[in-house]
């Protein structure tokens, strides 16, 4: 099998296929693009999510902390605990684990969300260290956001820029390479967007405004997350890569590595669709958040983007392209 994400059809087929479990308690059960899962708590659901850094080498903990807290603000609710389990290699240092937890501690802190427990241990299942995390949020039941509820006419927004994490993984991974062919002030504000990995406040925010969807773009990128969003809704959509934005810096690594930048993994952007974008839009931009309005969910199941003058279909989500430059 390829590396990263198991596909949608295989994961339908042998995953989600076999799951039975049917407690009314639950309140989001797992399906394909779903973010999170929810039990009911009586007048407020507990919010979950679990999530692995594997991608990357550097950064670890933070990452670790920002991709399960995003989930949970993609159902429009705040993070509130965070259980870690770190798997290290025989040849770990304690100063690495010192370093990684310090990561931890300070972004969680951050978002102040606290860290409840976990399990650590050093195995040679692994060659590097794996970090799992679940982040555990709360609110009420009957406010809950779910990337299946996109409704045709809605506006497509993101949030800030396509392949936010991928530029910053690629860049403190690859960091002496890019120096060297493109410069070290450009890979600096590359490394730099590790600063903006968290959705948690837009996630709020357009709680608050009132949308019908949202999803935390990670794996596949801006194009694997419009499919999912539209696949679990029963929707088709229609996007303009033209106005997707992209800042230069990933452009610019993007183009040296020969990747999509639409395809790469892009936790930091929030897929948003609401009845009125551009009052969302400027929602956003009075809160200091960026967003463009993309494009539209459809009745039609198909899902396409309009580049270059030409309606191209998008297919499920394949391996991200991340994994094309961290296997080099």
């Amino acid at each position: 099998m390829k590396i990263g994400k198991i596909p949608n059809n295989t994961l339908k087929k042998i995953i989600l296929d076999k799951i039975t479990n049917k407690r009314c308690e639950v309140l989001i059960r797992p399906k394909i693009g779903e973010d999170c899962s929810a039990l009911d708590f009586g007048e407020d659901a507990c919010v979950l999510s679990c999530d692995p850094i594997t991608g990357a080498s550097n950064e670890v903990g933070r990452l670790a902390v920002h991709i399960s807290c995003n989930d949970i603000a993609s159902c429009g609710v705040e993070p509130i605990g965070l259980m870690v389990a770190l798997l290290a290699p025989p040849e770990a240092t304690e100063k690495e684990l010192e370093t990684i937890m310090r990561q931890l501690c300070e972004t969680a802190s951050s978002l102040n969300v606290d860290i409840i427990g976990g399990h650590t241990e050093i195995t040679d299942s692994v060659n590097k260290f794996i970090l799992i995390t679940t982040a555990i949020g709360k609110g009420s039941k009957d406010k809950l956001i779910k990337t299946s509820d996109a409704k045709p006419g809605d506006d497509i927004i993101i949030t800030k820029t396509a392949g936010i994490e991928g530029t910053a993984i690629i860049s403190h991974d690859k960091e002496a390479e890019l120096s060297e062919k493109l410069g070290k002030d450009l890979i600096e504000s590359g490394k730099a967007f590790i600063n903006n990995i968290s959705v948690v406040k837009e996630g709020i925010i357009a709680s608050k405004f009132g949308v019908n969807a949202m999803h935390d773009i990670t794996e596949g990128g801006v194009l694997g997350a419009v499919w999912e969003i539209a696949e679990a809704s029963g929707t088709g959509c229609i996007i303009e890569a033209d106005k997707i934005p992209v800042a230069d810096v990933t452009k610019i690594i993007c183009d040296y590595y020969k990747i999509d930048p639409l395809k790469l993994i892009s936790s930091g952007s929030m897929l948003i669709t609401c009845s009125n974008g551009q009052a969302l839009v400027e929602e956003l931009a009075n809160n200091g958040i960026s967003s463009a309005i993309i494009g539209k969910i459809t009745k039609d199941l198909t899902k396409y983007i309009v580049k270059d003058s030409q309606l191209i279909e998008i297919g499920q989500p394949e391996t991200d392209e991340l994994y094309k430059v961290v296997a080099l």
